[in-house]
């Protein structure tokens, strides 16, 4: 079966309930994916996520936090650690080593399939996704799918 790594934005958007209209979609849209696709593929998550909802403060936090933590959680090592060094260096993301660049090193270095987000500025990117590419390929790794999970329900958004 395939992985999902899904980072902070998935379980954030899970229990937002903020009502405009953008974020009640993206909250429909993310309650969907979780009930359709958990169990066509293997969703899983990182000790960065839990540490990020921690540091959060949503009022749905602990709730996020409680989702998040039925998932295998992946933790950084030493290898996860230089991939985000080399990110940072091909200059992918912003300059925060506990953030999106380090969500996307944990998908990479665990050879995810798909990494989840409603992070579209520096992940679900269309427009960085040449760079990110073809800076895994310089580093030996996989890149995963960088998607939303409107993308993975196989919506596009028109209805």
């Amino acid at each position: 079966m395939k992985t999902v790594y899904l980072e902070t934005s998935i379980f954030s958007f899970y229990f937002d309930e903020r009502q405009q209209p953008d974020i009640v979609a993206r909250r429909d849209w993310t309650r969907e994916f979780w009930e359709a696709c958990r169990t066509q593929y293997d969703f899983v998550t990182s000790t960065a996520v839990l540490a990020e909802l921690l540091r959060g403060n949503k009022p749905h936090k602990s709730d996020a936090l409680k989702l998040a933590q039925t998932l295998p959680a992946v933790e950084p090592d030493s290898a996860v650690d230089e991939v985000v060094r080399a990110y940072l260096k091909h200059k992918l993301m912003p300059a925060d080593p506990a953030g999106d660049v380090l969500h996307l090193a944990l998908a990479s270095c665990n050879r995810h399939d798909f990494l989840a987000t409603w992070n579209c500025q520096h992940l679900a990117n269309a427009n960085k996704a040449d760079h990110i590419q073809h800076v895994n390929d310089l580093l030996g790794l996989p890149t995963p799918r960088l998607v939303t999970p409107m993308e993975l329900l196989g919506v596009d958004g028109t209805d």
